[in-house]
């Protein structure tokens, strides 16, 4: 996916140097759930999603949670990493007010941002910490990945600063 330039926005992590980074022990698998989790790496590295990385200071496990059609759905536990970040004051859009706002008009029309978060980039220093861990090695995020404190405002934002 070509993504959204880094010019327009990029997901910036403010990370508190106070906070010292930490390495989160690699779990182990069941070869089912390795077989997923392989899979999905490989997805996400033909889609340049995600990259290898060598020495990064933030490392995350990789969590598996089973969907209802039986598939495994890929997660990174960013719990380390989140605590580490200050909780971003942007606004989210309300529902009643967006609801509010489309009253008296005759047309609507609405963009779906497929893939939303992974259209967004990585501000390019910060790639690496959202570093995790697997058996095929370690990769670190392109893209801005679903479980980041504060990557549910830039959407909204993203939006509000192309309306304008």
């Amino acid at each position: 996916m070509p993504g959204i330039d880094r010019s327009v926005i990029s997901h910036n992590l403010a990370v508190n140097e106070k906070c010292k980074p930490v390495v989160q022990k690699r779990r182990s698998f069941n070869p089912e759930r390795s077989a997923a989790i392989k899979e999905e790496v490989s997805k996400l590295l033909a889609a340049r999603s995600i990259r290898e990385v060598k020495y990064p200071e933030w490392v995350a496990n990789v969590v598996l949670v089973k969907k209802k059609n039986n598939q495994w759905r890929i997660c990174v536990d960013f719990t380390d990493l989140n605590k580490a970040c200050p909780k971003d004051s942007f606004p989210l859009p309300r529902i009643d007010q967006l609801v509010d706002a489309t009253a008296g008009h005759e047309t609507l029309s609405f963009m779906d941002a497929y893939s939303g978060y992974n259209q967004i980039k990585m501000h390019k220093p910060d790639e690496e910490k959202t570093a995790f861990t697997t058996d095929q090695g370690l990769y670190c995020y392109t893209v801005m990945p679903f479980g980041l404190k504060n990557a549910g405002g830039n959407l909204p934002a993203l939006g509000q600063q192309n309306g304008r």
